[in-house]
């Protein structure tokens, strides 16, 4: 518990309440000195103007009488000497003033020296303002300071309860748990931070999934052209020919082509943007790669920018894709679409079900009901995707009239 946020927080605001605390008892008992000081030094001339000159006794026990009454006090007068001259009420001792100095905050008995040498001794029956010395302001501020606390406990707590969940949900995910989430409760900086956890968890955890998803249908689509190659050589080594010779050049440029392709996805996949960056004739592009397909190409000059290498493999992975799931004619279009380019590449094939245009996107669909000697879609439109993506264009399926499958790739404005 010595680490807890909790107890740092709240020990920080009790701490925070005990110094205002102090501060303000200290304030008010210097104010309060102040105030004595003030009154002592003007307490002297006040007498004097109220008591009259001389020693009369008449007019000094009229002059008593009526401060007694107004006062509620005792007053005695002494001489210089310290004979006592007048007074009304109990007999104030002359030592009054000593007193007070033992109790300098006591206001119920004081001592005056006048400038003719007299003394004044009172002793107050009540203050002449509303006030009780006797009570410490130290003790309000601390009880304020108390129930500050108090009512701040639950407040504190919950606010790092929640970071306490927060630390324990990060903790869990990183210990393994990918499907972990954190609870957000609130609207504040708190689920702010669970929020964008959770998020950043999600993320992470698809990306996860799909790397693991990749190697085990990578892994499961190698097997078979490493079967077929193992076959093979061993039908080479016990009768070489021209056709073994073939099937393993086939092979060969197979699982080239395969682990090619792993390698430009993954690096697709960490690239955070184009290592190069041109304008690039896309009409032009697209036409060297039909020829090398047997693809017909039609549409305007338009130019788009970015990696010449990467829109390349970008055109000829939709004409190998159509090339090995479609039928000819392939026809490749480039066309201007307000601002944006567009190219699209058609097929006239048996074409793609319904529902299943947006999945043959993904790594190694395998369409329903096609079997395993027939194989998936592989990585090639899958490329396409990522590769329009670091463009920032995209891609998606059509279904022509006529049948057979469009993929149509929008760029924008160069």
């Amino acid at each position: 518990m010595r680490n807890s946020l909790f107890l740092k927080i709240y020990v920080t605001l009790l701490g925070a309440l005990a110094i205002v605390a102090v501060a303000s008892a200290a304030f008010v008992r210097f104010g309060d000195d102040e105030m004595d000081r003030g009154w002592a030094a003007r307490q002297q001339a006040f007498v004097a103007a109220l008591l009259p000159a001389g020693d009369d006794p008449g007019d000094l026990d009229l002059v008593l009488s009526r401060l007694g009454r107004a006062l509620d006090a005792d007053i005695t007068v002494y001489d210089a000497a310290g004979r006592k001259i007048a007074g009304v009420g109990r007999p104030v001792p002359l030592d009054a003033g000593d007193r007070r100095r033992h109790r300098p905050h006591a206001m119920d008995a004081f001592a005056t020296r006048l400038p003719d040498g007299r003394v004044v001794a009172a002793r107050l029956g009540r203050p002449p303002w509303p006030t009780d010395r006797r009570r410490n302001p130290l003790a309000y501020l601390v009880f304020i300071a108390a129930i500050t606390g108090a009512a701040a406990y639950p407040v504190v707590r919950h606010l790092t309860r929640r970071l306490e969940s927060l630390r324990g949900a990060m903790r869990l995910w990183g210990e393994g748990a990918l499907a972990h989430r954190a609870t957000v409760e609130g609207r504040d900086e708190v689920a702010a931070v669970a929020a964008t956890f959770n998020q950043a968890a999600e993320h992470i955890e698809r990306m996860i999934e799909s790397n693991r998803a990749l190697l085990a249908n990578a892994s499961h689509e190698l097997r078979s052209p490493l079967a077929r190659l193992r076959m093979a050589i061993d039908l080479y080594g016990t009768a070489a020919g021209d056709a073994a010779r073939t099937e393993i050049v086939r092979n060969l440029s197979e699982l080239d082509r395969l682990v090619e392709e792993i390698l430009l996805a993954s690096r697709l996949d960490h690239a955070s943007g184009l290592e190069r960056s041109e304008i690039v004739d896309l009409l032009a592009l697209a036409a060297e790669e039909a020829a090398r397909n047997q693809a017909k190409v039609s549409g305007d000059p338009a130019s788009v920018r970015g990696d010449p290498q990467l829109l390349m493999r970008l055109v000829r992975n939709l004409l190998q894709n159509a090339g090995r799931h479609g039928a000819p004619p392939v026809v490749v279009e480039v066309r201007r679409s307000g601002g944006s380019v567009e190219l699209s590449v058609r097929d006239h094939g048996p074409g793609i079900a319904q529902g299943e245009g947006e999945r043959v996107f993904e790594p190694f669909y395998r369409p329903s009901g096609r079997g395993e000697a027939a194989g998936g879609w592989g990585l090639g439109l899958s490329l396409v995707r990522q590769i329009a993506a670091h463009h920032g264009a995209t891609v998606h399926h059509e279904h022509p009239e006529g049948g057979g499958a469009r993929f149509v790739v929008r760029f924008p404005p160069p």
